[in-house]
């Protein structure tokens, strides 16, 4: 019922009034439009535009990766649907390079996180990485989209879905998930050791994941430590509203994920926006268009399936089977001790606020078979979460030793 009001509210209220602001900000700061000229423009179109933006909705932003830098050479970049799933597209960034360059590069899985927002999340990780490694992205589809006839989707499910992904990339495959897929991908390499699969990656990347949330908890290990299971049962799944093709399948519904989102730093959030009507006023368009970047992506967010959301919340963050040892996919037993070939390499921030200090690093614990040779971790100082996989400090810093220790995998 919540969903259904708040997707009426959208479609009735918020959407109109959103459109109506757009207009009247156009009016009031287009150079052709003769209210542009009045002495108190600038401030009715700011005004406009901070009231579109706030209720506008947001879709799936682009990747808008169209080109990048390759041995100095500047090469053009197309997106490919390499494997079609209903929940999930592996999609490669194909650059326009000749085969023996293309050849002499690491080829690259990056499972982007399934948890609120969209893959294009990892848009500066992919940038970073598509000058020297041919990456391919899981894409994940928005829960709402999915129609009911494809049935459910578990946490055991997407750890079959990485296997499977691996196995058709593979050989010569380095894979590099990115804070949650971090347990899935875990346990889905920790399987293929376990069957001595001949597809097993050469080395592993886990980056700010809750192998072991038990260590340094965060706001959001808490509230999933607080609640019994069936307040989330209860309180935050609900059904896939009618004008979507996924009409009426549960899901964790993205607009309350953004609630949380927004609920974890809300003074940082209203200042936030009210700089920008600031720099609205001053004509500032360089921090005003940054804001809008941001914003195009953080408010952009997708609904989760309801079974794999209550299945991570139960073995992941409450009951803590990958560390204890006693999660089951299909009746085998994960057993990350079993891998011994893949190289393994940690990364965590030293101010990350989501996957605390320590959460990843287990990992190195669990992973009892691969040599100490073949082991690296790092922590980033004074570095949050997003800044492990977005910003200065994951180009200069973290992607160099990703690619370096890729090379010697």
């Amino acid at each position: 019922m919540l969903y259904k009001l708040h997707d009426d509210v959208q479609h009735a209220i918020l959407g109109p009034m959103a459109t109506f602001a757009n207009i009247g900000a156009a009016l009031f700061s287009h150079p052709s439009s003769p209210l542009a000229y009045s002495p108190v423009a600038r401030n009715i179109a700011a005004g406009y535009e901070l009231m579109h933006r706030i209720g506008k909705r947001y879709e799936k932003p682009e990747w808008m990766l169209t080109d990048t830098e390759v041995n100095g050479k500047k090469v053009s970049v197309s997106i490919e649907t390499e494997m079609a799933t209903p929940f999930c597209n592996l999609i490669h960034f194909v650059r326009d390079l000749p085969a023996k360059t293309a050849q002499t590069q690491p080829k690259l899985l990056v499972v982007a996180p399934l948890s609120g927002h969209h893959s294009t999340l990892l848009r500066d990780t992919v940038r970073a990485l598509i000058q020297n490694h041919d990456v391919y992205v899981t894409d994940w589809v928005d829960a709402r989209m999915v129609p009911a006839s494809h049935g459910p989707f578990h946490l055991n499910d997407y750890v079959k879905l990485v296997r499977s992904f691996v196995e058709h990339l593979s050989p010569d495959l380095h894979v590099v998930s990115v804070c949650q897929p971090t347990v899935p991908v875990l346990a889905a390499i920790s399987l293929m050791a376990s069957d001595k699969s001949p597809a097993l990656p050469k080395s592993m990347v886990m980056m700010g994941g809750p192998i072991d949330p038990r260590c340094s908890p965060t706001q959001v290990n808490r509230l999933a430590t607080t609640r019994p299971f069936e307040w989330f049962e209860n309180e935050v799944i609900h059904s896939v509203p009618p004008r979507h093709p996924g009409y009426g399948r549960k899901v964790y519904p993205g607009f309350l994920q953004h609630a949380g989102f927004m609920a974890m730093n809300p003074d940082r959030h209203l200042k936030s926006h009210y700089d920008f009507y600031v720099d609205l006023l001053r004509g500032d368009e360089g921090d005003a268009e940054a804001h809008r970047r941001f914003y195009n992506e953080y408010n952009a967010v997708l609904d989760m399936p309801a079974e794999f959301y209550l299945d991570t919340i139960r073995m992941v963050f409450q009951n803590f089977d990958l560390p204890n040892g006693t999660w089951e996919v299909d009746g085998k037993l994960v057993k990350p001790a079993d891998i011994k070939s893949v190289a393994l390499f940690t990364i965590e921030g030293e101010l990350d606020d989501i996957s605390g200090e320590g959460q990843t690093r287990a990992a190195q614990d669990l992973c009892k078979g691969i040599p100490a040779a073949r082991k690296k971790h790092y922590t980033a100082p004074q570095c949050g979460h997003y800044g492990i996989f977005s910003g200065s400090r994951w180009r200069n810093t973290i992607c160099p030793q990703i690619a370096e220790f890729v090379r010697q995998a």
